[in-house]
């Protein structure tokens, strides 16, 4: 599979877990901790279709900083605040996960994640179209 095919299934899986997270508390069962798991997703996705664009091997990891970095480190991207900013999504992709661990996420935070998921996704689509 060539790179870029590769990448767009990579973007693919992102905006399915984009598409339902902005679906929403459609039903009181729905956690706002399950909504942010999502939005983290979308954006470790997103930045693995960027590797994968850049010929980097993705990295299995969940941490959005160590991929940032590595996309920093190895190419010559220069990587928006805003995008550095959607670090704090990485701990909906363990930490919230688990019962007990941790605070319940609130609307507010479940709101910024998916603007910050949102972003990051339209700007690694924009890097990709620009190769």
């Amino acid at each position: 599979m060539k790179r870029t095919e590769n990448a767009l299934v990579w973007i693919r899986r992102a905006e399915s877990n984009l598409a339902r997270a902005a679906v929403g508390k459609s039903d009181d069962k729905i956690l706002y901790e399950d909504l942010c798991f999502d939005c983290q997703q979308a954006v470790e996705k997103s930045l693995k279709a960027l590797m994968v664009v850049l010929d980097m091997e993705p990295i299995i990891t969940h941490a959005i900083g160590l991929l940032l970095g590595s996309i920093e480190e190895k190419s010559t991207i220069e990587v928006p605040p805003f995008v550095n900013e959607s670090v704090i999504l990485t701990d909906y992709a363990v930490q919230t996960r688990y019962p007990g661990f941790y605070e319940p996420v609130t609307e507010d935070e479940y709101k910024t994640a998916l603007h910050l998921a949102s972003q990051v996704v339209d700007w690694v689509k924009g890097e990709i179209e620009r190769r």
